[in-house]
């Protein structure tokens, strides 16, 4: 049996992370957890601070049951150094490899667009991107 795992982004604004990775990778808000019919009476089911909010975090999921379950937590200390792991965004579609590269180029384009900012492109391959508080991730094609 192999084993489930959830990604979890540490951050400042995690409804702002929550948009942009939902049009990144076309996941969608992740239902609460049963009986709860809402996130927020979820979370109040929970002995927190005061000052915590629902809005501190945010739940997604890939609407097809694919993916892993991505988890976007409020932090207190920021984003310090390189991320040590990360998200690889893979362009489906087969092709050329100058087919693949339009789609990988068009890609990071739009997640642009989104928030997201290009730091590095290697031709042909992938691309470094960061998301709005500067996760870093890649964009490249799926296998053919």
């Amino acid at each position: 049996m192999t084993a489930v795992i959830d990604l979890t982004l540490d951050c400042a604004d995690a409804q702002l992370l929550a948009v942009f990775w939902k049009t990144a990778l076309g996941y969608v808000d992740e239902p609460p957890p049963a009986p709860f019919s809402t996130r927020a009476e979820w979370f109040a089911s929970f002995d927190l601070p005061e000052d915590d909010s629902v809005d501190d975090g945010a739940w997604l999921c890939d609407p097809d049951g694919l993916g892993p379950r991505l988890c976007i937590l409020k932090v207190p200390e920021p984003k310090t150094a390189k991320n040590r792991l990360h998200i690889d965004v893979r362009v489906p579609g087969h092709g050329s490899p100058d087919e693949r590269w339009a789609r990988i180029e068009a890609e990071s384009e739009r997640l642009v667009r989104a928030g997201g900012t290009v730091l590095e492109t290697f031709d042909g391959h992938h691309v470094v991107m960061t998301d709005p508080e500067g996760n870093e991730f890649c964009v490249g094609a799926a296998p053919a």
